[in-house]
């Protein structure tokens, strides 16, 4: 299959969808396939020198968030027939509208991941927002409709889409999302712990709690540093590792609030995490820990699994049932109150406890969330509608039957 992804930034700083998309098309090109990129980036900015297909790289658009481009309309309608099948990377923006009328005509099959965009929390925490998106949503409804496939990551994500906004008749299906198996050696391993003290050298020789992702309310980062201050004196031994883009300017209120609660040498900011560095964090933690209110996979977690760490996480990641079914984690409700039991119920688990949990994780990893078997799913869709064309456009006689001579197999 020849697929393309459309996305309008694969910048680090916008969260889990470009990463979501870096490690489909890394599992695509590795069963084979071939892939293109267009996005709204600037051409040769460096987030984009690690993807290793095409990338077209057209340029910001001049209405911000929305992400209007002319270039990318017209981009599509030229190119959009050279491709088996098209994948849209977000919603709400102009980069569906401008897919969606470029494949009116020409019958290339699209499909859409919502990344957690239609999760009803954003309306309810966003009243003026969701004023906005209804009057968008007729516009927005078209570009699900008429997509081959709305893809959700679990079963939670798609039943909750289905409640944010009406009409909602789509054709869902659920991909088994993950990521990409780095399979380092233990030199290798060792090599990424030492990059991340490098970054942070007082962590050495301490626990430590990693939170790994962007500092935003919907993360429930201040939910975290203040259920980590009510219980950090019984904890002496052990830190906060706050890892993050600052998006929402959060981050200087937040590190108020540890100064206030006196834990502020206890709490480290080092901002985005990449590379060996991220990978080092997350091997050398004690425990990933995500309260977030709104999570329609959680990447991050799932990265923590697959190098053997047990992660903490809210009932509003959408996949907390395997994650307790496996016995890697631990999981309470998004609230001061859940949170606080979840750091509580990590820190009363004794060391053996607590090292059944990491042993388990990695095998969690490899049993549910790899990402070949998300790119399967996607490639099937476009599969299957490629071997219906494929029979529509053979000729019928009168009788009904096929012109095409009959194949004799011996």
């Amino acid at each position: 299959m020849h697929l393309l992804h459309v996305i309008d930034t694969f910048s680090p700083v916008a969260g889990g969808p470009p990463e979501a998309v870096r490690q489909l098309i890394r599992a695509d090109l590795k069963r084979g396939g071939q892939v293109e990129v267009v996005c709204l980036d600037k051409p040769g900015e460096p987030f984009l020198s690690d993807i290793p297909c095409p990338v077209h790289a057209l340029g910001q658009s001049s209405l911000g968030r929305y992400a209007f481009s002319p270039r990318l309309w017209y981009w599509l309608h030229e190119n959009a027939c050279r491709f088996d099948g098209i994948i849209l990377n977000g919603i709400w923006t102009f980069p569906g509208v401008a897919l969606w009328a470029a494949t009116r005509g020409e019958g290339t099959p699209y499909g859409v991941f919502t990344h957690g965009a239609l999760d009803p929390w954003f309306n309810r925490k966003y009243p003026l927002k969701h004023l906005k998106k209804l009057l968008y949503w007729p516009v927005q409804y078209a570009v699900l409709r008429d997509a081959a496939a709305v893809f959700f990551t679990a079963g939670a994500e798609r039943d909750l889409a289905k409640s944010s906004f009406w009409p909602n008749d789509w054709n869902s299906v659920i991909v088994p999302y993950g990521i990409i198996d780095s399979g380092e050696s233990e030199k290798d391993s060792a090599r990424q712990i030492e990059a991340f003290y490098r970054r942070i050298p007082q962590l050495h020789g301490r626990r430590y709690l990693l939170f790994l992702a962007r500092i935003h309310e919907k993360k429930g980062c201040d939910l975290l540093l203040e259920a980590f201050a009510q219980l950090a004196a019984s904890t002496p031994d052990v830190d906060l590792v706050m890892a993050g883009p600052d998006q929402m300017g959060m981050q200087a209120g937040l590190i108020r609030q540890a100064e206030q609660h006196g834990i502020a040498a206890r709490v480290h900011w080092p901002g985005l995490l990449s590379g060996e560095v991220k990978w080092g964090a997350l091997r050398a933690c004690d425990a990933f820990v995500l309260p977030s209110h709104q999570e329609n996979f959680g990447i991050s977690a799932v990265e923590a699994l697959s190098v053997g760490r047990p992660v903490l996480i809210s009932n509003q990641v959408n996949i907390w049932p395997e994650i307790e079914s496996c016995g890697v984690g631990l999981v309470e409700e998004d609230s001061l109150e859940g949170t606080r039991r979840l750091l509580r119920r990590w820190f009363e688990l004794s060391p053996a406890g607590r090292d059944a949990m990491a042993a388990r994780a990695r095998p969690c990893f490899t049993a549910h969330y790899t990402m070949n078997r998300a790119v399967e799913a996607v490639n099937e869709v476009f599969v299957s509608l490629l071997h219906l064309a494929r029979r529509d456009s053979v000729p019928r006689q009168a009788d009904g039957q096929s012109s095409r001579p009959v194949e004799h197999i011996s």
